[in-house]
């Protein structure tokens, strides 16, 4: 039995353009939209392994960024999980969400077995999910890059390598962004699959690429 879909965005206009296609084509708008969602369907992978980049400007842009990602995942089948510094602002926030805290004690981020306290805190909350598909942010990467922003890389260059199934969040504050070389910078772009800068409400994405500079004389 057909089931009716609510597409939101799809105004007038794009249902009026979809349908002069269709009747070029001699299909029905119906047949159109159900062979786009079924290609989207195959392509599809069973479950994302995406590492995205999250630069924020305060504790309040990235709380309210926080309080709309656990909307988004409500009723959902995404492991909700976090880990966070000793009395990091944004555990009360999402213990309060019901979220589980990966975060393993004693805190030892720093130093020698920095690495290796990091990699049992990603093991901790894999363990725990129970092959759910990941929901994470990870505040530690974000007191590790206040302290030592080449380890931060480091740290980042490894879960890239070993991901983990779902969406893993890594966030920076600005101010500390800001402060790294250029270099460092551009390779934490790029090994993150998006890029998202959070201010207040607003979530603005970013896009880098590798340019020529002919390119730069093209339109």
């Amino acid at each position: 039995m057909g089931k009716d879909i609510l597409i939101r965005g799809f105004d007038d206009s794009v249902h009026s353009e979809l349908g002069k296609k269709a009747e070029t084509m001699g299909v029905s708008i119906n047949s159109i939209v159900k062979d786009a969602v079924e290609q989207w369907l195959d392509k599809k992978s069973p479950t994302p392994h995406v590492h995205d980049l999250l630069i924020y400007s305060d504790e309040k842009s990235m709380n309210n960024f926080l309080k709309s990602l656990d909307r988004m995942t409500s009723s959902t089948e995404w492991f909700k999980s976090f880990a966070v510094p000793p009395k990091h602002h944004t555990e009360k926030v999402l213990s309060k969400l019901d979220w589980f805290n990966g975060t393993v004690k004693p805190y030892k981020p720093h130093g020698v077995d920095g690495s290796k306290y990091c990699g049992k805190v990603i093991q901790n909350i894999a363990k725990s999910s129970e092959k759910k598909p990941l929901c994470c942010v990870d505040f530690i990467i974000t007191d590790i890059a206040n302290n030592s922003f080449s380890h931060a890389m480091e740290l980042e260059r490894t879960y890239d390598d070993a991901r983990l199934p779902g969406l893993m969040f890594c966030p920076y504050k600005a101010e500390d962004f800001m402060k790294s070389d250029l270099t460092d910078m551009i390779e934490l772009f790029l090994m993150h699959d998006r890029i998202f800068v959070l201010k207040n409400d607003e979530i603005y994405k970013l896009h880098i690429t590798k340019e020529s500079i002919h390119k730069i004389f093209l339109n």
